[in-house]
């Protein structure tokens, strides 16, 4: 009778005793990299330019009117009026950011393995849209923290003049909140469906971009009504248009006049329109992912 052969050798595998930190911890995890991923922090020296070269010319933005401010006493811009300006450039980071945090997932395939447990298929979509957010929020928020701060520091009514500015810089970053939450949802929708990111940036583009000739258009109809609705047209005027309804005059620096889109009594409406808008794009995304997952 032959002896046996095989032989089975003991290499150390042992089995995993630690704390599983389960949903809530996959959830944060994968919020935090997205953030990191969307300023390419962790990636190539390439893959941070951009993000870094758009935060640098927001940074140098605000910090020339900060100067102008100290040095003559004249507000260039007010802090929501800010984000309104720096508009076009959250649509390139968008749209570079945007396909960097799924669509690269979608090409490489490894879907399955973020949707294997604790990590529920909505779970990963909200934690990209959240990381999303986040970006662009600190991308319009952090320079007008930093005109908020010169503008502190040079006031002469003490105390009262902080307080005052402060009272400014909180509209300001809550529409910065609005710009991030509405281009963030948008993006984040178009990048879902393809995983080629030059495409999904062009598409990015082509939705904020080509969307305005309409607004262009509609804006000089005959009828009035037409007019002050032109702005639902496309999603950067109606993000502006809700600013225009909720913040007023802290749009325009004091003495100046105009500076608020004529959009008459429509301001609840536009105002609608835009959580349609986001909660629209959450949905569609939620969907898109939960079809994925099937596949």
């Amino acid at each position: 009778m032959s002896e046996p052969t095989g032989v089975i050798h003991d290499i150390g595998y042992q089995r995993y005793t630690g704390p599983r930190l389960g949903r809530g911890h996959v959830f944060g995890a994968l919020y935090l990299h997205g953030v990191r991923t969307a300023f390419g922090l962790g990636r190539s020296a390439k893959a941070k330019i951009f993000p870094w070269l758009v935060v640098g010319v927001l940074t140098v933005v605000a910090a020339g009117a900060t100067a102008v401010r100290a040095q003559f006493g004249q507000v260039v811009m007010t802090y929501a009026q800010f984000a309104d300006a720096m508009a076009w450039l959250v649509i390139f980071f968008v749209a570079v950011a945007a396909p960097e945090l799924v669509s690269r997932d979608l090409r490489s395939g490894v879907l399955p393995l973020y949707f294997s447990r604790p990590l529920p298929r909505g779970d990963y979509a909200l934690a990209k849209l959240a990381a999303l957010v986040t970006a662009l929020w600190l991308l319009l928020g952090g320079p007008q923290l930093l005109m908020f701060l010169g503008a502190a520091f040079s006031t002469g009514d003490g105390m009262r003049g902080v307080w005052n500015e402060l009272l400014d810089l909180l509209p300001g970053l809550l529409y910065a909140g609005l710009w991030a939450v509405v281009f963030a949802s948008i993006g984040l929708l178009v990048a879902s469906l393809t995983g080629k990111r030059a495409f999904a940036a062009g598409g990015i583009v082509a939705v904020f971009l080509m969307t305005t000739p309409i607004v262009g258009t509609l804006s000089i109809m005959p009828s009035a009504t037409v007019n002050q609705l032109a702005f639902l047209a496309s999603p950067s005027t109606l993000v502006g248009a809700v600013g225009s309804w909720a913040l007023g005059d802290l749009l325009v620096p004091e003495g100046q006049r105009g500076g608020t889109m004529p959009i008459g009594g429509f301001g609840p409406l536009y105002a609608v329109a835009a959580a349609v808008l986001v909660a629209g794009c959450v949905t569609l995304l939620l969907l898109r992912y939960r079809k994925v997952a099937a596949r």
